[in-house]
């Protein structure tokens, strides 16, 4: 399924008068992946031992650059633990970020149209009551390292399967913005992907400590990323 995000052009018109005090900048937005090196704070980590699952998009025409397209790290991945006990026989429903493409198109005066494909990965612990959840994310347009154009929620209902406790599902979106003049590219804009996650599962993002996706199925204990 595609869905449309369109930035209105008063939005943009608006934060292009806010001053960087009355929001946060990207960077403060984001967290450092602990123990990382070399890596922009809130990208995702580079998972280069991974053959990718996702396909490519179709590339197209642009006049300038396309907008940064990110997925936030803090909410890259959804990891519900009942009564906040960290252990993996306490896991709910559980979801990662696993691959995210994109590509723009934008001519002369046009908007900037941006073209997003992410690949979610999914899965349901002893915790998980019931076949299946709506997981909820978002995908937020920003004027680069300053503030929030828009941000907007989308559901994913997902049912598992009889005796599967794992699935991947992948969305795209297409992201309109409108343009201030010609002389504004998409290098003006950044476009971010999370899930709606709570602090708590924000915090055990940060942390560095992950279970896998379909955590529960046998015992283990959570690791932190090297």
């Amino acid at each position: 399924m595609r869905r449309v995000l369109k930035v209105s052009l008063a939005s943009l018109m608006a934060a292009a008068t806010l001053s960087v005090g009355m929001a946060p900048s990207i960077a403060e937005a984001q967290s450092q992946r602990p123990g990382g090196s070399g890596q922009q704070a809130g990208e995702q980590p580079q998972r280069s031992t991974r053959a990718p699952r996702i396909a490519p998009l179709q590339r197209r025409a642009a006049a300038g650059p396309c907008p940064y397209v990110k997925i936030l790290y803090d909410a890259a991945r959804y990891v519900e633990m009942p009564g906040g006990r960290v252990s993996a026989s306490n896991i709910g429903y559980t979801g990662e970020i696993e691959g995210l493409v994109s590509d723009c198109a934008y001519q002369a005066d046009e908007p900037i149209e941006v073209q997003t494909r992410v690949l979610f990965s999914l899965g349901r612990g002893p915790q998980a009551e019931g076949n299946g959840r709506t997981y909820r994310y978002w995908i937020a347009v920003t004027e680069r390292n300053r503030a929030v154009l828009d941000k907007v929620y989308f559901d994913l209902p997902v049912t598992f399967e009889p005796g599967s406790n794992r699935t991947e599902i992948t969305q795209d979106n297409t992201i309109v913005i409108p343009r201030a003049s010609i002389e504004t590219s998409g290098s003006n804009f950044e476009i971010l992907v999370g899930f709606d996650v709570t602090p708590e599962m924000a915090e055990f993002n940060r942390s560095g400590s992950r279970f896998r996706v379909n955590a529960g199925t046998a015992p283990a204990a959570p690791t932190t990323e090297q």
